[in-house]
């Protein structure tokens, strides 16, 4: 084998996954042109295109996807070895990529971030936010956040962030407008704010439980949303009753932005989960992360005031 046979290879399996030469540029931590030139490189040393470009994307020629499904179990490989070495250093360094909704960024991570990035200088953490599952393996992510439900059996996984429970909630001035929910069947005359889901497309349906008694609600309103800030803001605005978990919004309950209204038919909701492939060793720069979160979740709950029964 030849010394520059492998020459090319990281690049090329970046610029395969990400679709496109800037965004495995960001990946390497390398120059656009650097990851142009090696991609150039190894097709003119393989004497084939690897990929179809245009202006506007980066494709997989059919030569390439064939030689992508043969290097890529490979460069795994070599990846995971040379992390598995420097994670053998006294301090954990590096870089952590992350892949976590939306929520779960709010949830679980935002609070326990600026104390960590403080203990470990020398780990520098990337967070892609993501509200779809992805393959994390393929992705070249050290771990992944995500509703313990939709973790994949072979992951190792590791509970984080506080208990998640569904709150209803709404601004002030909407509740003094229309009224006060008492029952739940009091939401079919309310403006209630939808989320469809990007996943499934499928407009989520309000639980609710209390005792033994659980049933499930399809609201109508005006407003039909797919993003959890968005859901945020427009009950903010005023624009109708909200569904969403609770973690992050209780900071706006607490200045009275937010009202929390039919609290005792919350139902639990599954916690959020930090997971990572099944490795005999775990990087140092994860384990540092997966003990703050431990941490995290010891904590005590904050007590949540603005709550209407």
């Amino acid at each position: 084998m030849r010394q520059d046979q492998l020459d090319g290879l990281v690049a090329f399996v970046a610029v395969a996954e990400e679709g496109g030469f800037s965004a495995a540029a960001v990946r390497l931590g390398v120059s656009p042109s650097a990851v142009s030139q090696s991609i150039r490189n190894l097709e003119g040393r393989l004497g084939l295109p690897l990929f179809n470009r245009t202006t506007r994307s980066v494709s997989l020629t059919e030569v390439g996807s064939r030689y992508l499904e043969r290097v890529l179990p490979s460069v795994r490989e070599i990846t995971a070895a040379t992390d598995d070495l420097g994670s053998e250093g006294d301090e954990p360094r590096g870089l952590l990529r992350l892949n976590v909704p939306r929520a779960g960024y709010m949830i679980a991570l935002q609070p326990i971030l600026r104390a960590f990035s403080d203990t470990y200088p020398e780990i520098t953490t990337e967070i892609v936010i993501e509200n779809t599952l992805v393959d994390i393996v393929g992705r070249g992510f050290d771990a992944g956040i995500r509703f313990g439900n939709l973790v994949e059996k072979d992951m190792i996984a590791v509970k984080v962030g506080p208990p998640i429970y569904a709150y209803m909630v709404a601004a002030p001035d909407y509740l003094e407008r229309y009224g006060i929910p008492n029952e739940p069947s009091d939401l079919l005359n309310h403006s209630c704010i939808a989320f469809r889901h990007i996943t499934t497309g499928q407009i989520e349906r309000w639980e609710f439980i209390r005792g033994g008694e659980t049933f499930e609600l399809s609201v109508t309103g005006r407003f039909i949303i797919n993003d959890s800030a968005a859901l945020v803001q427009a009950a903010l605005d005023g624009l109708g009753i909200a569904y969403m978990i609770n973690g992050y919004i209780e900071r706006l309950i607490d200045e009275g932005r937010l009202v929390r209204v039919l609290a005792g038919w919350s139902p639990a909701l599954p916690g959020f989960t930090l997971y990572y492939p099944d490795r005999r060793r775990v990087p140092l720069k994860l384990r540092a992360l997966i003990n703050f979160l431990r941490k995290d979740l010891a904590s005590p709950t904050p007590h949540v005031d603005g709550v209407i029964r």
